[in-house]
């Protein structure tokens, strides 16, 4: 079978290591979203600050506010209004019977879905039962959410479901698999869960405080801006969700419990860096990318899709010290005026990013207003700086590059040709792949079952499918499934997958037998339109 190359050199197998690491943390989170954004919106409607709590002049003194925040107690005795005046009074620990949703969804149910996506990540249905059974021992032995515990104890049970059933695989007899495979799995589950709560949990509670206690300092010390130095580069290496969900959201989370915002939420999801960095090649940028980036901005800005900006940022590699500078920037800002959001902003648009933060006032949102813009303009202005001046270097590098010219031509032909093709060099064979340009596809297969592959298989991943679609719509070309999916998620049935180019060593090494095409933005690449002419020839449309 043959594939596409992908890069002129060979990728670091540590860059691959870790972004695979990566993809595993955030690939316990991504899915579960929803779930965190529904219990943040409760939060943000219910709590006694929120928009009907009992300390908001939005409040609705008919409204079973009490009960749906919890710690009413005997509800039945005290009434609503007693409730909520033992909330507002500060005196809810009298009445601990009633748990409400707002406990209940950040004690038990964030962190089991977590545990049970987790689980199946690692060993399917079996593992994440029997991970969530052992995160539900961990939960009851500690005192606060225990979304790092989930994220350690989960995979970790289900990684001993599947040591445990290789034990006797293939020694069953007949007719008793159903009762060794459950009961086995209940006994385990049962003693994971004891570990976790006498042994795991405790450890658990001196990690979080050990990471929680490294927060403060950096905040007592004025130095959280910092981060920015390592998140900046991680982001544009695809590691933006792996820091945003893995690490920073289960530490803002607690601290959304003890203040009722966090600003962690905000370090890696700032719209505003990738916004500036857009702008700036918008006015000052050259060929391809100058045309291209308007769209972007829009798209990264208002969609959300992060992973869009950071092909620009690659191209030149010295506009990371924009990013830097631009995320720092904002970071300051909601460090000095105590901004922050409520729940994660996922996907990080300012639309998002706009509902996570109001619920903490008016005051707050203008703070994070005012830190998405200082964070955009701190970018753009020193981007635009680094463009100006190899703005001379970049035009005749855009007029000398053989390569770029080709797939120019194609991209204004709308289609790629054969007389392109002996231009390269290459021919569609198995032995042109070998010496063809990045991402180019050559495939001895028919093409039916098309796959955009991403670190998380939502954002940039929907877009390039939902592009790819139209286009074989307007050529008329029927019976090609365009789907997008996590990189983890890839199986064999994908008869060709197209990711970003720092992306496709990874792609390749999950699902080796198919096509893999390569391509710098997944919104506009003449990528495209070669694969679409590649599918008509097949099936003798051209």
């Amino acid at each position: 079978m043959s594939t596409a190359t992908t890069a002129t050199r060979a990728p670091s197998r540590a860059r691959v290591g870790v972004q695979r690491f990566g993809t595993f943390l955030s690939g316990m989170i991504m899915p579960n979203i929803a779930a965190f954004i529904a219990w943040g919106f409760i939060t943000m409607l219910f709590i006694p600050d929120g928009f009907f709590g009992a300390r908001s002049p939005f409040g609705w003194h008919w409204f079973p506010v009490a009960e749906i925040l919890g710690g009413g107690g005997d509800v039945a005795q005290i009434g609503w209004q007693g409730a909520r005046t033992a909330l507002t009074e500060g005196d809810a620990g009298t009445y601990t019977g009633y748990i409400g949703l707002v406990g209940a969804m950040v004690t038990y149910l964030l962190p089991l879905l977590i545990a049970n996506t987790a689980g199946r990540m690692v060993y399917d249905a079996r593992g994440g039962v029997v991970a969530t059974i052992a995160v539900m021992g961990v939960i009851v032995g500690t005192d606060i959410p225990m979304f790092l515990g989930a994220m350690i104890m989960g995979p970790l049970a289900a990684w001993i479901t599947k040591q445990m059933d290789k034990l006797w695989d293939g020694k069953i007899k007949p007719g008793f698999e159903m009762l060794v495979n459950n009961f086995s799995a209940g006994i385990l589950g049962m003693i994971l869960a004891i570990i976790g709560f006498f042994a795991f949990g405790p450890i658990m509670l001196g990690v979080s405080a050990f990471l929680g206690g490294v927060v403060d300092w950096l905040v007592s010390l004025s130095l959280l801006p910092l981060l920015s130095i390592v998140v900046e580069p991680a982001k544009v290496l695809f590691l933006n969700n792996a820091i945003n969900h893995g690490v920073f959201t289960p530490l803002a989370l607690q601290q959304v419990e003890d203040a009722g915002k966090s600003i962690l939420f905000l370090i890696e999801a700032n719209p505003g860096p990738g916004v500036g960095l857009l702008l700036a090649f918008t006015f000052f940028g050259v060929g391809q990318a100058k045309a291209s980036a308007p769209g972007a901005a829009i798209i990264q800005f208002l969609g959300g899709i992060h992973e869009i900006y950071f092909p620009y940022a690659l191209s030149k590699p010295a506009t990371i010290l924009a990013l830097i500078a631009g995320g720092a920037s904002g970071v300051t800002v909601n460090m000095l005026f105590n901004g922050g959001l409520q729940f994660p902003a996922a996907p990080g648009s300012i639309i998002a990013v706009t509902a996570a933060a109001i619920g903490a006032g008016v005051p707050n949102l203008l703070v994070v207003y005012l830190s998405v813009v200082v964070a955009a303009v701190v970018t753009f202005l020193i981007t635009a700086v680094i463009l100006r001046a190899s703005r001379k270097r970049d035009l005749a590098a855009e007029g000398d590059t053989f390569g770029a010219a080709i797939a120019q031509t194609e991209a204004n032909k709308g289609k790629s040709s054969s007389a392109m093709d002996a231009l390269r060099g290459s021919g569609p064979t198995a032995a042109a792949a070998a010496s063809a340009p990045a991402g180019t596809a050559v495939a001895d297969r028919e093409i039916s079952n098309i796959v955009f592959a991403c670190d998380a298989g939502m954002g940039s991943s929907a877009m390039g499918a939902s592009v790819l679609r139209n286009k074989f719509k307007k050529a008329g070309v029927e019976g090609v499934t365009v789907t997008n999916k996590a990189i983890a998620n890839l199986d064999p049935s994908a008869d060709l997958v197209i990711t970003q180019a720092q992306l496709t060593d990874r792609a390749r090494g999950v699902t080796p037998g198919s096509v893999h095409v390569s391509v710098d933005n997944f919104m506009n690449s003449p990528k495209y339109d070669e694969v679409v002419e590649m599918v008509r020839r097949q099936r003798g449309d051209a």
